[in-house]
Formats: C-alpha cells, structure tokens, sequence
C-alpha cells in the first residue's frame, strides 16, 4: 500500500521530469513547421546526432533519476560538513566530465529532498553503483532513490552546453 509520501515523492518525480524533457524539448520544436509537434518529416532532423546522443525515434532515451535526500547522520562538524559537500561536488564534476552523469541541481528549499541526479545509465543497479562513490552518501549526509526514466535524448548535451554559459566553476 502506498503512502501519502511515497505518492508525493511519486509526483514529484514524474512533475521534474516532465519539466526537464519540456525544457529541453521547447527549442527544439520552436524549429518546427507547426509549434505543437515535430513531423517525422521535419527537415530539422539530424540523424549524426541523434546517434550520436544515443535517440530512439522519438528523441528520447533512457536514464536513472535520482533524488537526493537527507540522510540520516547529518552531526558533522561544521567543517566536516564543508569538506563533504565539496568532496560532494567535486565527485558531480567527475561523473559529469565521464558522462555518466548528464544533470544534477539542488533544490532551493530547505527540506528533505535535497536535490536532483540524472544518469546516463540504462540500469538502477549501474546508478546505484555510481552514488556509492559520492562522499556524502558514504558518510550517510545524503541518501539516493533511484528511478527509471525515459526522458529526451537531448539532455546528452547540457554539460557540452553548460560549460559554455559558466564563468565560474563551482
């Protein structure tokens, strides 16, 4: 039997993904003939890159949605808690940079869920192998749930894409 937190966190889920796809989506049809939908016949089409980012012939793929939670040992040091969250963020960058890892953010309230994780792995278990190497998840500050997604193809460029609108790292 579901709870009422697991159909909210059910929700949200399916509500953030739904939003990434659109947003990514968005410019994409903005090239098409009729703004509500690409054709098939859509001259835009790029077969190179739609392998290239591994599409089906929706344009969409596979991946692994993670939602990072608040985990249960959060008593570190205030410079403990620091040097975990940049060891957090450095091992994001190096996910990032091997391309298992095509977006992450936090959320910007304070709550449970602390932010969003979207691999570029076919398999839970593959995802779950990948958390196992962030720091903060090690030391119990966060946890991960992880769920199957099938989202747009597109997403494979937003670091290349990132890494040209930042001026600082983070």
């Amino acid at each position: 039997m579901k709870t009422a937190k697991t159909n909210t966190h059910s929700l949200l889920i399916a509500l953030v993904g739904t939003l990434v796809a659109l947003a990514v989506a968005m410019p994409l049809r903005a090239e098409s003939d009729d703004q509500n939908y690409v054709k098939s016949d859509d001259k835009s089409y790029e077969a190179e890159l739609a392998a290239k980012v591994g599409a089906d012939d929706y344009g969409m793929k596979r991946y692994v949605m993670a939602m990072l939670k608040r985990g249960p040992n959060r008593e570190q040091s205030e410079a403990e808690a620091e040097r975990l969250q940049r060891a957090h963020l450095d091992n994001i960058g190096r996910l990032a940079e091997e391309g298992k890892l095509v977006l992450a953010g936090p959320f910007l309230e304070e709550g449970d869920l602390r932010g969003i994780y979207i691999f570029n792995v076919t398999s839970v278990e593959e995802a779950k192998a990948l958390t196992e190497s962030d720091p903060a998840i090690k030391a119990g500050r966060l946890i991960m749930e992880l769920h199957p997604w099938y989202g747009s193809a597109a997403l494979m460029e937003v670091n290349r894409l990132h890494h040209k609108l930042a001026k600082k790292a983070i």
